[in-house]
């Protein structure tokens, strides 16, 4: 019976780089919507405005 283990260091390469890819995703998306929201005026808001 053939194990899979030990990769040449691609399986463990993968155990490091998929985590840290999504943070890094995550910490984009997080910095965008901040700097959407700083452009923004205080007073447009879609959730108070009357309209």
């Amino acid at each position: 019976m053939e194990v899979v283990a030990h990769q040449g260091g691609w399986d463990e390469i993968l155990l490091v780089a998929a985590p840290l890819a999504l943070l890094a995703g995550l910490l984009l998306l997080a910095n965008r919507r901040a700097s959407r929201k700083k452009r923004r005026p205080s007073g447009t808001d879609a959730k108070t405005s009357p309209h």
